[in-house]
């Protein structure tokens, strides 16, 4: 009697403990101990649906000698039948297929692009997504939060890496020319190696927070171990200009540039120049934003060659000193078109303040 009342006991805690596992919709097993663990697998349960691997077949004439012609990506829906993933990811494409995360494959097309971000939209047919994943708050982010990275690192599909959100940095340098236009990048400790670039990264609610891009380190021969995102905010900005224009609509001066640290020290101070900072402003296009203010560009002689006296040097934009010419474009960015942006230039070697007034892009830009 004893001992089956001891047995009713021991049933009844069993129960208990089962209980405690539970959670939403999802019963997770008893190795899962903590929340953290037991949300984890919540929120990538519900994201892996939504994440795609992208497969690229690349044109011949953009490969190195012995470089394979299949590359690989990652992406999400975002909408029915759009995905979200990298331009850098597709700009060399011959063809494109996507696979899902229960091993089906479909050819995709690319239907826009923005390289300011390093963004591009993919759009498949005769399938609807099995899920959707929304946007959150990338502005809100706190140090030391949780992210979580979905992709398809070495062709790993389903891939799961978890990290925390460390801060967000402006001076990412990059070989690509992509990306010049982001603000800010996240910077998180979660895994986003090749095969990553374009899939989520999430918090622990499941919203994107930032698309996964690349990874820092500090030289080439060691492995990046800092995951670079692009914040959210900047994507869902891009993603509606698109849809509605067609071209991304950040402000842009619709000038050309040459750092200033690049130019002969002579020509420097010729121009009454003691500084490498600052950007030099080369050709002004008919018609731009920075034509219409009156920026001067430079002259050059039948080889390329600077002459003098050099045009504008943008040593700074609404207040802040710039170094080169990425701070120019990155901060002009942060505005919209009809916003007004001040430029403090060096002219007749003095400083100049020149206000320029954002004109919206075309798709001819």
């Amino acid at each position: 009697m004893n001992w089956q009342r001891g047995l009713g006991l021991g049933v009844l805690l069993s129960a208990a403990l089962a209980c405690a596992y539970l959670t939403g919709s999802v019963t997770a097993q008893r190795p899962l101990v903590t929340s953290d663990e037991i949300n984890t697998v919540e929120v990538t349960r519900a994201a892996l649906a939504a994440t795609v691997r992208v497969d690229v077949r690349i044109r011949a004439d953009a490969l190195q000698q012995g470089e394979s012609p299949n590359d690989t990506g990652s992406g999400f829906f975002y909408k029915s039948n759009l995905i979200v993933t990298n331009y850098h990811v597709v700009q060399n494409q011959e063809s494109l297929s996507v696979t899902l995360n229960d091993g089906r494959s479909l050819p995709a097309k690319v239907v826009g692009i923005d390289p300011g971000i390093d963004i591009a939209v993919l759009r498949v047919t005769g399938v609807s997504a099995p899920k959707l994943l929304g946007f959150g708050d990338s502005s809100r982010l706190v140090p030391g939060q949780k992210t979580i990275a979905i992709g398809s690192p070495i062709k790993f599909q389903g891939f799961i890496s978890t990290g925390v959100y460390s801060t967000s940095n402006a001076d990412i340098p990059r070989d690509d020319g992509f990306g010049g236009e982001v603000g800010e990048y996240i910077l998180t400790t979660a895994m986003i190696q090749g095969g990553n670039s374009g899939g989520p990264v999430l918090d622990s609610r499941g919203a994107v927070i930032g698309v996964a891009d690349a990874n820092a380190a500090p030289s080439q021969l060691v492995p990046g171990i800092i995951g670079v995102v692009i914040p959210a905010n900047i994507v869902k900005q891009s993603l509606t200009d698109l849809e509605t224009v067609g071209v991304s609509q950040r402000g842009t001066l619709g000038v050309t540039f040459q750092d200033l640290a690049n130019l002969d020290p002579a020509l420097r101070q010729l121009a009454g120049l003691s500084s490498s900072n600052g950007a030099l402003v080369n050709d002004v296009p008919a018609g731009s934003a920075g034509a219409r203010s009156g920026l001067r560009g430079s002259l050059k002689n039948n080889e390329g060659q600077l002459l003098a006296p050099l045009g504008d040097v943008i040593v700074a934009v609404d207040g802040a000193r710039i170094k080169s010419s990425y701070d120019v474009v990155r901060r002009v960015a942060t505005k919209r078109p009809g916003q007004t942006v001040t430029l403090t230039v060096w002219r007749n070697k003095k400083e100049v303040p020149v206000k320029v007034t954002l004109l919206k892009r075309t798709l001819a830009q």
